[in-house]
């Protein structure tokens, strides 16, 4: 996702510099930095060895290592220090220090420092290898995970590879929507899994927490050795490469580079790095981001630098963080992923509201006047005017006839979930039912057992599909969804937070609060909605990572049962849904609709420069928050009553625009097209399995990676 586009634009004016060039001040601190880290580091990994299970000290330990007094012989001394502590202690470093290096390599090779070691579907092709063991393979062993986690790592960034060098070449653009895509449909398919066996779900909600206690011995890090090897030699040799592809494709080829061979072998050392750190430690997320953050604040743009600090810094971060993970809960240990999250996106915060964020080449696309971006003005005759009196309205014909079409497909959608997986109430007297009219006992069937479902259904689809209508028109990219702001996640920890406080389901209510706090702290620590746009997009994923980290503690300190019902619901589910949850986001639409569509000729003008909005009379900046509060409200309404359905935020405005034109805005037909989109999924996951429900958010998720590509690689959207 080219998250360089995504965010808000910047306001404030640019202002020259007094310090000294960035790249001479980098270069006088990166040095001493890395002294200091590796002194950190040294300091860190004595730390390491001399905490956790086994009452020895740091004395003990010290005569270990150097042997005192035939130390080694000592058999209970052997096994603390020689069989877990000094064990866990090398392969937090390496795996910290792989993470690291892979950030800042995908960071370099995407021209993207947003991107994360997940991008490329590597994470979600591991978690899908390990759950595929656990639930059809009947894998139990630690060797067995760690061997399926590999391999579907490996396979799902090979794919990736190939979606992304297939019709020219692999462009950033194309390796980040790959990987998006990939991750989404594999995600997806674990989740699958997952709903339907209670036992792999057991089992994944431990190893998704990410942890080292499960490193013994020499034997796992022994296996993986070569691949972490080869990922690190092929990371030190594109260091120049990199380095020339900084400067553009045609700069790099007439210094005798291959951009796409570069760009191939990037991927691939990102793969044997990420798979390898996955398969030992399981999937520390948000730990490449940070470390390429880190690095580059010090190092700058510079790519063997950079490398070399990501390494060091991952390490650290990692080595650290598992110290912590140790003492903070004992005699428990808390998940290590957790504490990078809990201790890394503060620092990533300070980093990026610090005066040197200008260091991290985080600046906008156009730093002064940026090109106007001309819409297509409507055709006249296209347009139905109506007259009554004094009064007239201008309808757009195309965008009228869309948002009927859309109705109807709705209304057969309606009648088709409402028929499916009930073969004794035939099809049309079904549609009669939903109208109130037939036999009195289909009648009760339909519209009280039923029909509740499918309205909480397509009132939550239609709040999402006109919350990404907004948020994407608004960031002026097809990409931008709420969740980037951490809606969705703030959503799901505070509904997950009041089911935890009651004991019960959590409140409808809940969604909304969380929502709203959760943007409110990412536009306040960002600086507000005149900051820019990198900032905002750095801060909200930082609060995504927050809010994730709270959503999975409380599914792990859960019982299973508890836990198991609790994921289907973060999944995205209707499942018990009715018409009194339905009612709070049916009111919230009644109010919110029509203020959107007031808003959306205002909207429409953002399209434009700033400057352009401005000279016509409107207030970029107000109308910037009028729709940012409207999409906040109506996507926390959303996950209130289904949890964060995926995808539909996404989808439903690209379709709407492709039906009602370029030159609109598509509010009414994104709120058609997002309850579309909710009801025929949640259709299709009752009557796919035969006896088993699949969760609407997972259909969604499924479903939407193959969108993905199709909407955004096709010719069209290549350039998006």
């Amino acid at each position: 996702m080219t998250l360089s586009q995504a965010g808000v634009h910047d306001a404030s004016p640019a202002t020259a510099p007094e310090a000294p060039p960035p790249r001479e001040e980098t270069r006088r601190r990166t040095w001493p930095v890395a002294a200091g880290t590796v002194a950190l580091l040294l300091a860190l990994t004595a730390l390491s060895l001399s905490v956790g299970a086994g009452e020895v000290g740091p004395g003990r330990v010290l005569d270990y290592l150097l042997d005192r007094g035939g130390a080694r012989a000592d058999g209970r001394l052997a096994l603390v220090v020689g069989d877990l502590r000094l064990p866990r202690t090398v392969t937090a470093l390496l795996v910290g220090a792989a993470l690291g290096v892979a950030g800042a390599q995908l960071q370099s090779v995407t021209r993207n420092p947003l991107a994360e070691t997940g991008l490329l579907g590597v994470n979600a092709g591991a978690s899908l290898g390990v759950v595929l063991g656990i639930a059809v393979l009947g894998v139990q062993t630690s060797y067995g995970y760690l061997a399926l986690a590999f391999g579907g790592a490996v396979l799902a960034s090979t794919l990736v590879l190939l979606i992304a060098g297939s019709r020219g070449g692999g462009s950033p653009m194309r390796l980040v929507l790959g990987g998006s895509a990939v991750g989404a449909t594999s995600g997806g398919l674990t989740g699958v899994l997952i709903v339907n066996s209670p036992e792999a779900y057991d089992r994944y909600r431990v190893w998704v927490l990410g942890s080292l206690a499960g490193v013994e011995g020499w034997t796992t890090l022994r296996q993986l050795a070569p691949a972490l090897g080869a990922g690190l030699l092929l990371a030190l040799l594109t260091t120049r490469p990199l380095t020339a592809l900084a400067l553009g494709d045609d700069l790099a080829r007439g210094l005798g580079h291959r951009p796409g061979a570069t760009r191939a072998t990037v991927a691939f050392a990102v793969t044997l790095l990420t798979a390898s750190a996955v398969a030992l430690a399981g999937p520390v997320s948000f730990l490449g981001l940070l470390a390429g953050f880190l690095a580059r604040a010090a190092a700058g743009p510079r790519i063997g630098r950079l490398t070399l600090l990501a390494g060091l810094f991952g390490a650290a971060v990692l080595t650290g963080a598992d110290v912590l993970a140790r003492v903070v809960a004992r005699p428990f240990e808390a998940p290590v992923s957790v504490i990078v999250a809990l201790v890394g996106a503060p620092a990533l915060i300070a980093i990026v509201r610090s005066r040197r964020s200008a260091a991290l080449a985080l600046t906008d696309p156009a730093e002064t006047a940026p090109p106007v971006r001309r819409a297509e003005p409507p055709a006249p005759k296209t347009d139905l005017l109506l007259r009554h009196g004094a009064w007239s309205l201008l309808l757009p014909r195309r965008a009228l006839l869309a948002s009927l079409g859309l109705a109807a497909a709705l209304l057969a959608a309606v009648v088709v979930s409402a028929h499916a997986g009930q073969s004794e109430l035939g099809l049309g007297c079904t549609f009669r039912a939903v109208f109130g009219y037939g036999e009195r006992l289909d009648v009760l069937l339909v519209q009280k057992f039923r029909l509740g479902r499918i309205v909480a259904g397509l009132a939550a689809g239609a709040a999402l599909g006109l919350a990404g209508c907004l948020t994407q028109t608004l960031a002026r990219n097809r990409l931008a969804t709420p969740e980037l702001l951490g809606v969705n996640d703030g959503a799901t920890a505070a509904v997950l937070i009041s089911a935890t406080a009651s004991g019960t389901f959590g409140a409808w209510w809940a969604g909304p609060l969380g929502a709203l706090a959760a943007v409110l702290v990412v536009i306040l620590v960002s600086g507000g909605l005149g900051a820019r746009g990198y900032r905002v997009l750095v801060v909200g994923l930082a609060m995504s990572a927050l809010a994730s980290a709270v959503i999975q503690v409380a599914l792990a300190r859960r019982s299973l049962n508890s836990a198991g019902s609790l994921y289907v619901w973060t999944s995205g589910s209707l499942n018990g849904r009715d018409y009194a949850i339905a009612t709070p986001v049916l009111v919230g639409l009644a109010v919110l609709v029509p203020i959107a569509l007031v808003v959306a000729r205002r909207l429409a003008v953002l399209r434009f420069d700033d400057s352009v909005a401005s000279a016509l009379g409107v207030d970029p900046g107000r109308v910037r928050l009028v729709c940012l509060l409207l999409a906040v409200a109506l996507a926390g309404l959303a996950v209130g009553v289904c949890g964060p359905v995926g995808f539909v935020a996404l989808a439903a405005p690209v379709i709407a625009a492709r039906l009602a034109g370029p030159a609109r805005v598509p509010v009414l037909g994104s709120a058609l097209t997002g309850a579309l989109l909710v009801a025929l999924a949640d259709t299709l996951g009752r009557v796919l399995i035969g006896g088993v429900e699949i969760p609407v958010g997972i259909v969604t998720t499924v479903l939407g990676g193959p969108f993905l590509l199709l909407v955004l690689l096709g010719r069209k959207g290549s350039t998006a």
